[in-house]
């Protein structure tokens, strides 16, 4: 059996003479400052010997406190080391940006499968509508662009895959629509994709009536085709749960051909491309958009 004292007491003495403070070594043990001093008393017992001058509120070490301090020091050291070479390494960080629409369509219900192959790196998820350069934005590891991709020097972009957009409605507002032109359009005003663009796809002119509501996202414009307010010309990544689920179906039933455009880009800086995190991420997006596109909508 050794024969050494409690080792919370070598411990609250460590910590209160190696911070030069009762007060500091309570709040770094997370104990009260009365039950620091117990223990060094009790400390003090067990050597027969004081390990502090106390005078004036104030304790300074003896030469046998010193001597005692110098050793611990040695001894925590040597044990701070050998956890650390055990313990798992901690979570390595990865700042991911988006839209709103994107992360709440399509990568927030996928990112759970993530953390869980990955749980040695810890997502750090933000989102906005408005562009982002990450020339501006060293917080920020993967960008994934809506829209046009981005460009500029040291950035590596690559697309997440073709997708289709098509105009998507409820059942109901479909049998009520008699013709191409006979149906409340929906905007989404970020949307490089416009609805003269759909017509002109399918040779029909667009009417010159005027449109529905307007939606600064994506999401946005399907829950409101899902309520019945019009058309909603978007893409089938936002849509497939409301399609499987029969909320939405595409306008026309087969006459109309849908569009097949690259709208979201991975981009982070090709001075991080061979970082681990950045590889696992852009592997583990590239596969899951394969995933999503085999499944039928």
């Amino acid at each position: 059996m050794r024969r050494i004292p409690s080792f919370p007491a070598l411990r609250a003495f460590e910590a209160a003479a190696r911070l030069g403070s009762f007060a500091r070594a309570s709040e770094e043990l997370h104990l009260t400052p009365s039950a620091v001093s117990h223990q060094i008393r009790a400390l003090e017992r067990w050597f027969g010997r004081a390990l502090f001058r106390r005078a004036n509120r104030q304790a300074t070490l003896t030469a046998d406190g010193q001597r005692l301090l110098a050793g611990l020091s040695s001894a925590f050291d040597a044990i701070e080391a050998v956890c650390a070479e055990l313990s798992p390494p901690p979570p390595s960080s990865l700042a991911v940006h988006c839209t709103p629409s994107f992360a709440a369509k399509w990568l927030g219900p996928r990112l759970p499968a993530f953390v869980e192959t990955h749980p040695g790196i810890a997502i750090r998820l933000s989102t906005s509508a408005d562009p982002l350069d990450l020339a501006r934005h060293e917080e920020i590891d993967i960008l994934i662009a809506y829209g046009r991709p981005p460009r500029g020097p040291g950035l590596t972009v690559e697309s997440l895959g073709p997708e289709e957009i098509a105009a998507l409605c409820t059942p109901e507002v479909a049998r009520a629509a008699g013709s191409a032109g006979a149906f409340t359009r929906l905007d989404s005003s970020f949307s490089p994709i416009r609805w003269p663009d759909w017509f002109a796809h399918n040779g029909l002119p667009v009417p010159t009536g005027a449109s529905g509501a307007a939606f600064d996202r994506g999401s946005l414009v399907i829950s409101a085709a899902v309520q019945g307010l019009g058309v909603a010309l978007e893409t089938l990544r936002f849509a497939r749960d409301e399609l499987t689920a029969g909320q939405l179906v595409r306008l026309g039933a087969g006459r109309f051909e849908s569009l097949s455009r690259d709208l979201h880009f991975i981009c982070y800086r090709e001075r991080d491309g061979a970082l681990e995190k950045i590889r696992a991420f852009r592997r583990w997006l590239l596969d899951v958009e394969v995933e999503s596109r085999a499944v039928p909508a």
